[in-house]
């Protein structure tokens, strides 16, 4: 592909900025309300396609997470949740992940973007998609964490092996991508890549020991960081694992989480990127000329979340924009300078030079051994999935579609030869194509949550 101006893509629905986790809980829909306005004040909104993306159904989202769980999220609001204490600790951690007004509903927006922009890709109608509404890496097969409620980066990513042999998830959050990670833990077909803070910070995951498992063994690449990187040490390491990973895997698309809780001053995280630095990640992944879609994710200090996703959006279009910022709705956020810009801070970097030439040398190491073509099967291209309103044949195929697992080893030798035959019968080939890429699947229950 030409790398010259490229067709872009950005889902907005305006009501994600109108959801509200509770007055005291750091995660903010407003933050991405924010940057739509300053992304419209430079402009950028005429040199793309602006789409309110479809919201997600219960069957888009039992895709991957288990009924019982996105029952539940319908259903839930703060006076059930109080009335129902047991249902709310078995889905929802407390704190984390409250039981807010229209729970259901912002989710429904998060994962419909990513679905719809995985789509546009798949259809050869952009060759980049921008959702920053999405991004919600924490959320598991049948239960919220870290924020997250719906997985809308695990939904994004089966709609893409549907017409994609090979994916790459590229997670620059501070924090490390486990729910994702853990959904395609065992297959080949995917290879996650984390850069992440590690030792004594949430989740926990993601050490440079953890490369996957069974068929999916050296598919998962996690670079395990201290607190206080800076642009020119990140993008050291960045670079070189990141060219490595893309030689390597060759991956007919990229899905790219560019959660900015790794920026100097962030509320939650301990990393030193100023925005350019953040932002040269993306530039620099835009510039393997491979189909990319970037979402959202983490980043707690609203005003700097706001102006590195809008210039992350110019770099895309490969659209300069001037550095300070145009009036816009939320202009007095961004005082006293008025600027578009997150500068780096003075912290101390505790990476040296030697842990990361040795993490980039051990990742190295892992690389070796993936062969340059995965072993997977070519299908023809399968059909969309099927609307709600259409019939239902496809059912048993589509409940074989769920990718997670509640731990990542759990062994699945069943799920891969009932995906086989799916395939060699010739049924329904979305949903076989994706349980061949999420072998870690568990065997979810039939919903038993009762009025």
């Amino acid at each position: 592909m030409a790398l010259g101006r490229r067709r872009v893509a950005y889902f907005y629905d305006e009501d994600v900025g109108s959801y509200n986790y509770g007055y005291d809980h750091c995660m903010k829909p407003f933050r991405i309300r924010m940057a739509h306005s300053i992304i419209t004040s430079y402009g950028l909104d005429k040199k793309m396609s602006v789409i309110r993306p479809p919201r997600a159904t219960v069957q888009d989202m039992t895709r991957f997470h288990t009924d019982d769980y996105i029952t539940y999220l319908q259903r839930v609001s703060p006076e059930l949740a109080e009335q129902m204490p047991t249902y709310n600790e078995r889905f929802l951690p407390p704190l984390d992940c409250p039981p807010f007004d229209g729970v259901y509903e912002f989710c429904s927006i998060s994962a419909g973007g990513s679905i719809a922009g995985a789509r546009r890709i798949n259809h050869g109608e952009s060759d980049i998609v921008i959702n920053w509404a999405g991004g919600l890496h924490h959320a598991k097969k049948g239960e919220a964490s870290g924020f997250c409620y719906v997985n809308d980066i695990v939904l994004g990513i089966l709609e893409l092996l549907r017409y994609h042999q090979r994916v790459v998830y590229l997670d620059i959050d501070v924090h490390h991508g486990d729910g994702v990670e853990e959904a395609f833990y065992t297959t080949d077909r995917v290879m996650s890549v984390s850069f992440h803070q590690f030792g004594n910070f949430f989740p926990g995951t993601g050490d440079i020991k953890d490369v996957g498992v069974e068929r999916g063994k050296y598919y998962a690449v996690n670079v395990p960081l201290r607190e206080g990187i800076d642009d020119d040490t990140y993008a050291f390491v960045f670079q070189r694992v990141m060219r490595n990973v893309m030689e390597s895997f060759r991956p007919g698309a990229v899905l790219m989480q560019c959660g900015t809780d790794s920026l100097s001053g962030d509320r939650l995280g301990c990393f030193n990127l100023s925005m350019k630095g953040h932002a040269a990640c993306v530039e620099f992944m835009k510039s393997f000329g491979v189909p990319l879609f970037c979402v959202g994710g983490g980043g707690y200090t609203i005003r700097n979340v706001a102006r590195t996703w809008a210039y992350e959006t110019s770099v895309l279009l490969g659209e300069p924009v001037e550095p300070s910022l145009p009036y816009n709705d939320y202009y007095d956020f961004y005082g006293p300078e008025y600027l578009l810009d997150v500068p780096a801070s003075n912290m101390t970097n505790m990476n040296t030079r030697e842990q990361l030439e040795r993490i980039c040398s051990d990742i190295h190491d892992h690389l070796r051994h993936v062969p340059h073509a995965p072993s997977v099967e070519m299908h023809d291209v399968p059909r969309d999935w099927p609307s709600d309103s259409e019939n239902d044949s496809g059912s048993e195929n589509e409940a074989q579609a769920n990718a997670g697992s509640k731990t990542k080893r759990q062994a699945t030798s069943v799920r891969r030869r009932r995906a086989a035959n799916n395939r060699s019968a010739g049924g329904e080939a979305a949903a076989a194509t994706a349980t061949a890429a999420a072998a870690a699947a568990a065997n979810s229950s039939g919903s038993n949550f009762s009025d």
